[in-house]
């Protein structure tokens, strides 16, 4: 127990350093365009990946409250953009289903 504090440390500087090296190293130079393509699709494919199989896993009695939420938050995205609405939006229609189809 006397040793949580390095290792809180430690894992803190191993993550942050990757983060910091690459925003050190590039500030100046410019990214290449299909690179920096490339880049940009990594976060949606990151939340994909890590949201896509929670739906169905969220509500399993009543799956489709789940995919009611995602839906929204896809469509809502697409048309308005943004994150805060459509995540908020996602909650009350997924909470909503629940509460009204049961």
């Amino acid at each position: 127990m006397d040793n949580v504090i390095p290792i809180i440390l430690g894992m803190a500087a191993v993550t942050y350093i990757p983060r910091l090296l690459p925003f050190l190293m590039l500030t100046n130079k410019e990214i290449p365009k299909r690179v920096d393509i490339f880049l940009k699709c990594i976060p949606v494919a990151a939340i994909g990946a890590l949201i896509v199989p929670g739906v169905f896993n969220a509500t399993p009695d009543m799956p489709v409250a789940g995919i009611a939420g995602i839906l929204f938050a896809l469509l809502f995205g697409l048309w308005k953009g943004g994150i805060i609405i459509p995540v908020i939006g996602a909650v009350v229609v997924t909470y909503s289903v629940l509460f009204f189809g049961a």
